[in-house]
């Protein structure tokens, strides 16, 4: 356990309490320029339904203090970071539906198709990704239009077809749904599906922290390899807890990856090799942090959490 655990778990909460108060806000609005009364309220409450009262908030911590350690410590990070929360829980909602995971718990709560029905879920989840690159566009988040540019086109790039989205089509296709009695997915390929369907996000995270601290070349290269190394270590800790973990723990249901025959590295390596191999990420992850100071402490914290979290 770090040393810096008990700032890294207080500044994890601070930011998760002004991420759920600036997407409320949002929410309530309609949306970055208003709106509100314009948005059916059945869709409005599964919107609030899918993206507040829950989450770590991961994502938009990242964001915030990747451009905290190059010295940028105003909102627009924060309004990033919600921006990139909204997207994913999009994916979320839709994750859960019954054509994809078929899940009925998320955070410990209904999922969104449960809560209200499958059709509500879908176009709340459009709605979501809809507002994502609305609220990323926004001057609120930097006056320079070139980095808004940047950031807009990277998250696309990152939550698209060669991104997540692509991911989640590899995974359905490791689980047999397509071509019935194909061999089980390579190491190397579950480890292309998982940097697509989960490390893509985790590493856009720090990249647009980079962006908006204004990082030089060398310095953005480095927190994009700690970003995706993060990413990857995330994702096997994910595959470990749905081994490990209890359903009231975790906020959903486990086992369920054996089940479906998912591509995992559990799968692929067994329970104890894909746990080194998650520490190695992890290990891989603070030390691509060389060239930073102090001030990156609580990002070498974010990688020991991926590894210690229970939920």
């Amino acid at each position: 356990m770090s040393r810096h655990d008990g700032a890294f778990e207080a500044r994890l909460g601070s930011v998760a309490l002004d991420v759920e108060k600036t997407l409320a806000a949002r929410l309530d609005a309609g949306g970055s320029g208003g709106g509100k009364h314009d948005v059916p309220e059945r869709l409005g409450a599964a919107m609030r339904h899918a993206v507040l009262g829950g989450g770590k908030r991961l994502r938009p911590f990242l964001v915030i203090e990747t451009a905290r350690v190059l010295g940028r410590n105003d909102n627009g990070p924060l309004i990033a970071g919600c921006a990139l929360e909204l997207l994913h829980c999009y994916s979320l909602v839709h994750d859960d539906l019954p054509a994809m995971d078929d899940d009925d718990l998320r955070r410990g709560r209904p999922t969104v198709h449960k809560a209200f029905d499958e059709a509500t879920a879908i176009l709340a989840g459009d709605a979501l990704l809809t507002l994502a690159f609305e609220v990323m566009a926004s001057p609120e988040i930097e006056p320079d239009p070139g980095i808004r540019m940047e950031l807009v086109m990277a998250l696309g790039r990152a939550a698209g077809a060669a991104g997540m989205v692509g991911g989640q089509m590899l995974d359905l296709a490791a689980e047999g749904r397509f071509h019935r009695g194909e061999p089980p997915l390579a190491e190397k390929d579950i480890r292309r599906l998982q940097a697509m369907k989960t490390g893509a996000l985790l590493a856009f995270a720090v990249d647009a922290g980079a962006l908006l601290g204004r990082a030089s070349a060398g310095e953005r290269a480095c927190l994009r390899e700690y970003g995706e190394a993060l990413g990857a270590a995330f994702q096997v800790a994910d595959d470990i807890l749905d081994v490990e973990a209890t359903e009231s723990a975790l906020g959903k249901a486990t086992g369920k990856d054996a089940a479906r025959g998912k591509a995992t590295l559990v799968a692929a390596l067994g329970l104890e090799r894909a746990k080194s191999e998650r520490d190695a990420l992890a290990t891989r992850a603070i030390s691509l942090l060389s060239g930073f100071d102090a001030r990156a402490d609580l990002l070498r914290d974010a990688a020991r959490f991926t590894i210690q979290r229970r939920k």
